[in-house]
This record gives C-alpha cells, sequence and structure tokens, in this order.
C-alpha cells in the first residue's frame, strides 16, 4: 500500500459497493481467463500456481492480482475496466486474476477482508493496492504509480539512435554519424542534440558554412539552448582563429621575446581551434601570471569564452579551472 495502509483492514477506507466473504449468494460460473493477445498480458491463477504466476512473474514486471468472486457486483464493474486499462498498457503490468470462493487462502493470508481488491506485487512482493470499483483514470494512476510513467516508443527510439550517432561521432565514424544526426532530425526537427551533433560533424569535416546554416533561423527557445549557442561560438572562434597567422610565426616570435603576450593570445586561439585544449589554455593562464591588465584582462576573458565551447565537464575545462583559481586567489 502506499503511505501508512496496510494489506489488512480497509485499505485506508477505499472500498466502495464491497462484498465480504462467505456471502450465501448463488454460484455462477467463473469468468473465463482472457484469450488472444491478451492472453499474455492477463491470466486467470490458482493457490497452486500463485507462486509462478505471481511471485516469480513480477520479477520481471509488475504483476496487478485481482481479488474477486462471481456473486461479487462491484467486481463485474471492476475486471472489465481493468483488463481494459491492463491491455492497453501493452505490458507494463500483467493481470492475474483469482476467484476466492475457489482459492480462499491467499487472500486470507493478505488480509484481504472486501472485494474487489487488487493488490500490486513488484519482486516478489506485494508493493502497494486499492479496494472497489475505482474509476479507469484512478487505475492508470495507480499503474504509473506502479510502472512508473509511459514510455513514449518514438522518443525512447530517437534517444536510442542518438546515442548510436553521438558514439559514430567519439569513435571518428563521422560519415555514418551525420546520416544518423540526418535521420533524427528528419524525425524530430527539434531534437537539440542531434542538430548539435551534425553541426559538429560538419565542423570536423570542414563544412564551417554549412554546419552555421543549419543552425541558423532556428526559434528563438531553441536558438538559445546553451548547446547551440556553445557550436556557434566555436564557429566564431574557428572564423577568427584563420585570421590570426601562421602558428609557427607566432612561437618563433614567442621564443624570441616570451612577454609578447599578443603573440601568445593568437596563439592560444589557434590551438583551441586545433583541439589542442590544454596548450591553448596554458598560453592564457601564463599571460595572466605575467600581465593581468593585458587588454583589460582579455586573457581570462577568452579562457572564459573557451570554457562556454568546451563544456563545464571537458576535462581541459576542470583543469584550466583549478589553475584559473590558484591565479585569481592567490
Amino acid at each position: 500500500m502506499s503511505g501508512s495502509n496496510s494489506y489488512g483492514g480497509s485499505f485506508g477506507g477505499q472500498m466502495s459497493g464491497t462484498a465480504t466473504y462467505g456471502a450465501a449468494q448463488p454460484k455462477p460460473a467463473p469468468q473465463p481467463a482472457a484469450s488472444g493477445k491478451a492472453g499474455a498480458l492477463i491470466k486467470d491463477t490458482t493457490t497452486a500456481g500463485f507462486t509462478a504466476d505471481v511471485l516469480e512473474a513480477s520479477r520481471q514486471q509488475p504483476v496487478l492480482v485481482d481479488f474477486w468472486a462471481p456473486w461479487c457486483g462491484p467486481c463485474k464493474q471492476l475486471t472489465p475496466v481493468l483488463e481494459k486499462v491492463v491491455q492497453e498498457e501493452g505490458g507494463r503490468v500483467l493481470l492475474v486474476k483469482m476467484n476466492i470462493d475457489d482459492h480462499p487462502s491467499i487472500a486470507g493470508q493478505l488480509g484481504i477482508q472486501s472485494i474487489p481488491a487488487v493488490i500490486a506485487f513488484a519482486n516478489g512482493r506485494p508493493v502497494d493496492g486499492f479496494m472497489g470499483a475505482v474509476p479507469e483514470s484512478q487505475i492508470r494512476a495507480f499503474i504509473e504509480r506502479i510502472a512508473g510513467p509511459a514510455v513514449d516508443d518514438q522518443a525512447a527510439e530517437i534517444e536510442a539512435a542518438l546515442a548510436e550517432a553521438k558514439a559514430l561521432k567519439e569513435a571518428g565514424d563521422l560519415q555514418n554519424a551525420a546520416g544518423l544526426f540526418a535521420s533524427i532530425l528528419q524525425v524530430d526537427p527539434g531534437s537539440v542534440g542531434a542538430r548539435v551533433g551534425l553541426a559538429e560533424v560538419m565542423i570536423e569535416t570542414d563544412g564551417l558554412a554549412e554546419a552555421r546554416e543549419l543552425l541558423s533561423e532556428l526559434p528563438d527557445e531553441q536558438a538559445a539552448d546553451p548547446a547551440i549557442q556553445a557550436v556557434l561560438k566555436r564557429l566564431d572562434q574557428i572564423d577568427e582563429a584563420r585570421k590570426l597567422g601562421d602558428p609557427k610565426a607566432l612561437e618563433a616570435t614567442l621564443a624570441a621575446d616570451p612577454d609578447d603576450h599578443a603573440a601568445r593570445m593568437k596563439l592560444a586561439k589557434i590551438r583551441n581551434v586545433e583541439g589542442d585544449r590544454h596548450a591553448a589554455a596554458d598560453h592564457l593562464l601564463t599571460i595572466m601570471r605575467r600581465d593581468r591588465t593585458f587588454e583589460d584582462d582579455g586573457a581570462r576573458r577568452a579562457l572564459l569564452e573557451f570554457f562556454d565551447v568546451w563544456g563545464a565537464a571537458d576535462p581541459a575545462t576542470l583543469a584550466a579551472r583549478r589553475k584559473l583559481s590558484a591565479i585569481l586567489f592567490s
């Protein structure tokens, strides 16, 4: 049960038009077990079959046990609705029905005193339940509480495809990664992850104009996404670095004059777009150690812009932040 309810007693007063055991009423034929597609999700059980049908099965997925009797009017109201919801949930839970007239011992062990009663089992144990002919909305809420929110199949497929595309990109298989990112965008044009991934592949293959076009004319909410902004900043950094000169010439300049901060700043920006993040950060940190006033603390501002593109969890970001803190607070 949820809250402080226990399996004994009246299940927290949720009973609605319930009937108690042993009422002397005519006993019609038992309800037939569900057949066809529903047969995999709905079945009748016995005392002997309870362990396999409920306890063991609940170790794989939640099982709802519907305790009913043929003479119980509210049971006849609840069971069709319960079966309908379980079938529509498509396997998130199983439904097992137990006729307490024929098999009273399990209900007695659970302290059930009135029916209809539905108890959910998970991992071989009872975990929650309700009593009475509750409406369909309450049954759905109960199942969501037991099985968790329903997963959108298409959303799950897109998430899996996105993870695969990212793995391909990380492994250097840029062609297949690009194809998969593009396929995701055809299905879900609003996928920021796929758009960012495809733009990054374009950048890696020198398709800078194509990457910028892919990220242009997005809705304001999507354009403001930090991941989109990071790729746009990366494109700006690449455009800038390509105008800063020959890195070998800049290295020669620094060898002759280590305090040429302008040359060092340019080299830092070039190393950044080349992918040598640690070298890029070290150049900027060197400028900060030697002259914090250079370009109005420009080295620190440039380093923070690098962090925006690299991401907070990138190893280069973490290492550079530690060194930056040591400089700022020394």
